[in-house]
């Protein structure tokens, strides 16, 4: 961590200027799930049934199974399944309601409703001051539980929309990673204020990235987060060219750290639906076909919500899309081919990263 916490310090206290395929290429004949079989941003087999009982009123399978992932320290889990369950708040309150007036002291009652409070302000006009309103919010999140990272991710999150300046931020990151130092969440909240603080700045953003991969464990998320600044780039068209084969090496990082896992887990269909979309806009086909498969049936809002308002049938579209450039031949990019700013690999997909996206 010694490398990305320098680099951090050093991003936000100045200002600065502005491998081809990793598995073998999969054949024509991939089969892949039919469409109607594909869910959206679907829980796993743990969550799914704790939310149907939440549904009906009872909100202790939910509870206890945050609680295990606290105990466990399984945060890339406990943050998927604060995110899902807040979520699902959103639309049927009730029932987090209940459970916060029995025990308003239990630490993951306090963050999934730190995370509610947080998504409920992020979609409103008067954002930054909704969400200065909710900030002790999270602040007893944090304090239920000095060890747990996730509620540090919030503050991470809650910091970029509050537009909160470099020393406060910095403050928030090193309290966060001293909990968890590898922790997928916080490092994409941080890559992500870092993109909004120094807007076209992709090149520092990668160098921020490409250390924090280097440093964390082989099967580490935080392999993956080269692939965020990429996606940063190639739906930003502000900012100097990066060279092609910077994007290529993040989506091969990616790649080799999605073959090493298991295929067709909910758990793991965010990375990959975002692997799949940069490498259709590195237009390298039959190295998204192979990712479609790994996916199965499980599509997820991001990043397909950047360029549709239909995220499901977006990634169906572009599912069809790809078996067809493969089947066509349709040639592929290759590795280091130049990507000028005015004209980035698949810019005709198009879609800007609109300013404070959460």
């Amino acid at each position: 961590m010694v490398g990305t916490m320098a680099l951090m310090d050093a991003f936000t206290r100045t200002s600065r200027g502005r491998g081809k395929t990793a598995g073998t290429a999969p054949p024509v004949s991939v089969v892949l799930p039919p469409d109607d079989e594909v869910l959206l941003d679907a829980p796993d087999d743990l969550l799914g049934p704790a939310l149907v009982e939440a549904a009906g009123g009872d909100p202790a399978p939910v509870a206890e199974l945050l609680a295990a992932t606290r105990r466990g320290g399984s945060w890339e889990q406990r943050d998927r399944y604060v995110r899902q369950v807040a979520a699902f708040a959103r639309a049927r309150p009730e029932w987090l309601d209940l459970w916060r007036a029995r025990d308003p002291r239990d630490p993951d009652g306090l963050l999934v409703d730190a995370q509610r409070a947080v998504d409920r302000a992020w979609e409103s006009p008067a954002r930054a001051e909704l969400l200065r309103e909710v900030s002790p919010r999270i602040t007893a999140a944090a304090r239920a539980d000095h060890g747990d990272p996730v509620p540090w991710r919030l503050a991470l999150d809650h910091a970029r929309g509050a537009r909160a300046g470099h020393t406060y931020f910095e403050e928030l990151w090193e309290a966060a990673v001293r909990r968890a130092p590898h922790h997928y969440g916080c490092h994409v909240a941080a890559l992500r204020y870092l993109a909004t603080s120094w807007h076209g700045s992709h090149r520092e953003c990668f160098d921020f990235a490409d250390l924090a991969a280097q440093d964390a464990p082989e099967d580490s998320l935080t392999q993956t987060l080269p692939l965020r600044a990429a996606f940063g780039y190639l739906t930003d068209r502000c900012g100097p060219e990066v060279p092609r084969d910077r994007l290529d090496a993040a989506a091969d990082r990616a790649a080799a750290l999605s073959a090493r896992l298991p295929e067709g887990r909910p758990s793991l269909a965010e990375p990959r639906n975002l692997l799949t979309y940069v490498l259709v806009r590195l237009e390298r086909w039959r190295d998204a076909l192979e990712l479609l498969r790994l996916t199965g049936p499980y599509a997820t809002s991001f990043p397909w919500d950047r360029d549709a308002d239909d995220p499901l049938a977006r990634f169906l579209d572009v599912r069809q899309n790809v078996r067809a450039a493969v089947a066509s031949g349709c040639p592929e990019r290759g590795s280091g081919a130049p990507a000028a700013a005015s004209d980035r690999p698949g810019s005709e997909w198009g879609g800007r990263l609109r300013f404070g996206d959460h």
